[in-house]
């Protein structure tokens, strides 16, 4: 039920969420008492490690940094931050140093990507847990969600003039720069470098060819004049976070696919009426910041009405074998997936969490018909090909229920404009619409902790939030809130693959000193540097605490950066400040090593601010010459003295 202005006063709003948090104390007591874990995946390998009620998490010891906003990187004391791997490095054999004057398609294909965002850990050999401390060995793998072609070329102050004076070389820059990088790297004597010709690196691409799988493969809303059996896609783009499989594999989302094409929605409305309504609720033709379909014609809608079809899906593909082809599966739906958190236990049907990153959108649930056997391998892959996506509705009393998406039941009928499962896929957001699923203020990352089963989704903020419920509290929200889900269970024997589940707020992001709708609610003694806004990314370390990053803090005036907490016990939801980007930048992608010792985090478009551009960036980080511009880059965080981080 939405509440009117009226009853969503400041006062209200803390009273539930006090209510609530006292109501949840005895939920998260109840299922505090399991000592055996499920098989989850987050976004990077888990550790063995096993929490029951006689063993909590250590405690979060690192000191705060202080909430800032320069140019440069900050991390607490007592750690390294090192720049790893940044725009332009090249990485395949052939590669040419990065110059950013002379830059080209050509060379820019065998160079890292722009922007970079999810990262994903693998171990190498394949199955392994950790190495010594002086050599760990492992697949860094890397999405790079989308171009700043202001910030990438001389002569554009602005985004919106890169999109109007942009040339074809430069468009075919960003093309390469797009998609994913899978990099080998290696940590020697306390420090990591990556192999810049190894076997296994990899660039996936708009050039790079993949295979459509499940319901809506081959539906003739995929056909494309390139393609007319609709199996068959060049490219991936838009890659924002993802997530990995227990079979050794990474996945990642298409997110904002609609700023890569050009096009009106009603200049299909004689051609392809059926398009109409799909395009308009993805709001094409309102932000065209990619001017792609000036030069290729498979990125203008009248040209080719069904190729942004083939985008908005969840991509996997083996980081380990280089010649793989990468696969989208189309039974988790098609919108602007940010991850996927996947939960897979022996014996019974494998789970997967998406959010799909768009104000008043909604956070979906794939169960597959089949079930997970650990000794059948990446031929679990199948299981993402037959199975049921729900979409979620989330009660104002802290239940919820998940509403299946099924070709002929309730409104998912001809009548209503789906004719198979294929439409149901591809318009999954019009059919979550007509379902009742709860709109959400931007659901971003979304992730299952390994150790507990419950699952946390970030939500970012919604600015233009009038009506609100309870899981959506605040009107004009430009804060955002992290939601804690928990399928039906005690910690660590959750059923995942159950239709109801119960929900908390678990942090209310924003500034607890403020006597307004901005106040936030955290744990008891966050700090007031503690305290953050607009929660993007999540990841968990061995010890199922939580890592939170931001993206947009740099309008509450401050930088974007990590912060941690525990989950769970006295400090539940007490937030610790541990990194800092420099400005213009959000944190990306943090990826832990299978033994804690080693964070990774994605720095993306540093210097993206109002005022800068590529001849006076408001920083040059991470390289600070005059001749180089911003590059967006991945820093690798170890402990001085060794140890796990944060503890």
């Amino acid at each position: 039920m939405s509440n009117d202005k009226t009853g969503n006063d400041f006062s209200s709003i803390c009273t539930r969420w006090m209510t609530r948090r006292e109501a949840m104390k005895g939920l998260l007591a109840a299922g505090a008492t399991a000592a055996t874990v499920s098989t989850l995946t987050a976004a990077c390998a888990t550790s063995d490690i096993v929490v029951d009620d006689a063993s909590a998490p250590p405690r979060l010891s690192f000191a705060e940094i202080p909430r800032m906003l320069d140019g440069n990187h900050h991390v607490a004391a007592g750690y390294n931050a090192e720049v790893l791997l940044s725009w332009g490095d090249p990485v395949l054999p052939g590669g040419r140093a990065f110059d950013a004057a002379a830059q080209t398609a050509a060379a820019q294909s065998r160079q890292f990507g722009y922007n970079n965002d999810f990262l994903a850990y693998f171990p190498l050999p394949a199955g392994k847990r950790s190495g010594s401390e002086e050599d760990q060995h492992g697949l860094l793998c890397v999405n790079h969600e989308y171009t700043n072609a202001y910030l990438m070329f001389p002569g554009y102050s602005n985004w919106r003039d890169s999109a109007a004076g942009i040339n074809r070389e430069q468009v075919d820059i960003e093309m390469a720069a797009h998609g994913h990088s899978v990099i080998e790297v290696r940590k020697q004597n306390g420090h990591w470098s990556f192999v810049e010709n190894s076997r296994f690196n990899r660039r996936i691409t708009m050039d790079t060819p993949m295979r459509m799988s499940g319901p809506a493969a081959g539906h003739q809303r995929l056909r494309t004049s390139a393609d007319p059996g609709g199996t068959r896609v060049l490219g991936t783009m838009g890659n924002c976070a993802g997530g990995v499989t227990p079979w050794g594999t990474v996945l990642i989302a298409e997110e904002n696919f609609r700023y890569n094409f050009g096009g009106h929605p009603e200049e299909l409305a004689e051609s392809h009426p059926r398009e109409v309504r799909n395009y308009a609720r993805f709001r094409f033709g309102n932000h065209e910041r990619r001017q792609w379909y000036r030069f290729h014609e498979r990125f203008h809608i009248a040209n080719e009405a069904h190729e942004a079809n083939r985008f908005g899906w969840m991509v996997e593909f083996d980081p380990y074998d280089p010649q793989s082809e990468p696969v989208k599966h189309t039974a988790l739906g098609r919108c602007q997936h940010e991850g996927c958190s996947v939960v897979a236990e022996e014996g019974r049907p494998l789970v997967a969490y998406t959010g799909d990153d768009g104000i008043n959108e909604y956070i979906y649930k794939f169960v597959s018909n089949g079930t997970y056997r650990k000794d059948k391998g990446k031929r679990n892959s199948a299981l993402f090909d037959d199975g049921i996506l729900y979409a979620a509705r989330f009660n104002d009393d802290g239940t919820g229920r998940w509403l299946p998406l099924i070709f002929g039941q309730g409104p998912l009928t001809p009548e209503n404009g789906f004719n198979d499962q294929g439409d149901v896929l591809i318009d999954c957001r019009i059919a979550a619409d007509l379902l009742g699923a709860t709109p959400m203020d931007r659901p971003e990352d979304i992730d299952t902790n390994p150790l507990t089963g419950r699952t946390y989704v970030m939500l970012t903020k919604n600015t233009v939030r009038e009506r609100t419920d309870a899981v959506n509290p605040r009107q004009k929200n430009a804060w955002g809130q992290v939601v804690e889900i928990l399928a039906p269970g005690a910690d660590g024997q959750r059923d995942h693959a159950a239709l109801e589940f119960g929900w908390d707020i678990f942090i209310l992001a924003g500034d607890p000193g403020k006597d307004s709708t901005a106040r936030g609610q955290y744990g008891a003694g966050t700090s007031d540097d503690g305290w953050f806004c607009n929660p993007d990314n999540i990841a968990f370390d061995p010890f199922g605490r939580i890592w939170m990053a931001t993206d947009s803090s740099n309008q509450c005036g401050f930088h974007d950066g990590l912060w941690a907490a525990q989950t769970a016990g006295p400090e539940r939801a007490l937030s610790r400040h541990f990194f800092g980007c420099p400005r213009g930048a959000e944190l990306c992608g943090p990826c832990f090593t299978p033994d804690g010792k080693t964070l990774f985090v994605a720095i993306q478009h540093p210097a993206d601010e109002k005022g800068s551009t590529y001849l006076n960036p408001s920083t040059r980080w991470p390289d600070f010459n005059d001749s180089v511009p911003p590059r967006p880059s991945v820093v690798a965080i170890t402990r001085a003295d060794g140890k796990v981080i944060g503890s």
